[in-house]
C-alpha cells in the first residue's frame, strides 16, 4: 500500500535572537492509510514540531514531507490553508472551542470556510455529535459541557471535513483518568473505521492504545515500534 504521508529527512532549525536551535534532525518516517500512531517523547524531544510540520502549520529548513503523494513542504501559504482545512483534522489539549457558540456551530465552522451550504453543514454536524454520544448536547454551550464532553466536540469538528488525516495534540492532557481513557477508546473506535490517527503525547498509557509508537529524543527518531513487528532501534 502506498503510504498517505512520507516524511523525507527532514530537519527543522530555528533561530531566535542569535542562538540557533535544532528542534529536528534529518527525520524519516511514513504513516499509512488507516494506521494509530502514537508520536513519544520527553519535552524538547521534537514531537510537537515534527506535529507542527505534518499539520501544515509549519515548514521544514530541509527535507521534504508528502501527504496523499503531494509535496506540501514547499507549498504557498494559501495552499497550506486549504490543506489544513480539507485534508487535516486537528483536535488540541485545550479543546479550542469558541465559547459562546453552541456545539452544533463550533462543529459546523470548518465548513463555513469551506463554503459548503448551511443546510449541508448542519446535516453533517449533527450527524458527527451523534456519533461521538452528544446527540442530545447540539445547542449547549462549552462551559454547559464537561471537559470530557468538550473534547468529543472537538472530535467531531476535527472529522467534519472528513480528512486524510487525524492530527491529536496531547488530546487528554486536560482531562481526568476516567475521560481520558474514554476519548482514547473513541480513538480507536475511530481507527477501526478507517481513520488515520496520528497522536502526540508523552503519556506511556495513552500512547499504548496506538498500534504503532515513534519515539522521539533531541530531534531525532530512535524507536519504531508496532504491535505487529519487533522493536527497532533507528
Amino acid at each position: 500500500m502506498k503510504p498517505l504521508l512520507v516524511v523525507e529527512h527532514v530537519s527543522k532549525l530555528y533561530k531566535m535572537d542569535g542562538v540557533e536551535f535544532q528542534a529536528l534532525s534529518d527525520v524519516s518516517l511514513e504513516i499509512k492509510q488507516g494506521e494509530f500512531v502514537a508520536i513519544m517523547g520527553p519535552s524538547g524531544s521534537g514531537k510537537s514540531t515534527l506535529m507542527h510540520i505534518i499539520g501544515c502549520l509549519d515548514k521544514p529548513t530541509k527535507g521534504r514531507v508528502l501527504l496523499d503523494s503531494q509535496d506540501i513542504s514547499k507549498a504557498s501559504e494559501n495552499m497550506l490553508a486549504y490543506i489544513r482545512n480539507k485534508s487535516i483534522g486537528f483536535v488540541f489539549q485545550q479543546f479550542n472551542l469558541l465559547r459562546k457558540t453552541s456545539a452544533i456551530s463550533n462543529v459546523e465552522l470548518p465548513l463555513i470556510y469551506a463554503k459548503v451550504s448551511a443546510g449541508q453543514r448542519r446535516e453533517r454536524a449533527k450527524k458527527l455529535l451523534e456519533e461521538v454520544g452528544l446527540g442530545d448536547k447540539l445547542g449547549n454551550l462549552p462551559s454547559q459541557l464537561s471537559g470530557g464532553q468538550q473534547q468529543r466536540v472537538a472530535i467531531a469538528r476535527a472529522l467534519v471535513t472528513d480528512p486524510l488525516i487525524l492530527l491529536a495534540d496531547e488530546p487528554t492532557g486536560n482531562l481526568d483518568s476516567k475521560s481520558g481513557v474514554e476519548i482514547m477508546e473513541m480513538f480507536n473506535k475511530l481507527n477501526k473505521k478507517g481513520h488515520t490517527i496520528i497522536l502526540v503525547t508523552h503519556e506511556h498509557d495513552i500512547a499504548a492504545f496506538a498500534k504503532r509508537v515513534i519515539q522521539l529524543k533531541d530531534g531525532k527518531v530512535i524507536k519504531d515500534r508496532s504491535k505487529k513487528l519487533r522493536s527497532l532501534d533507528v
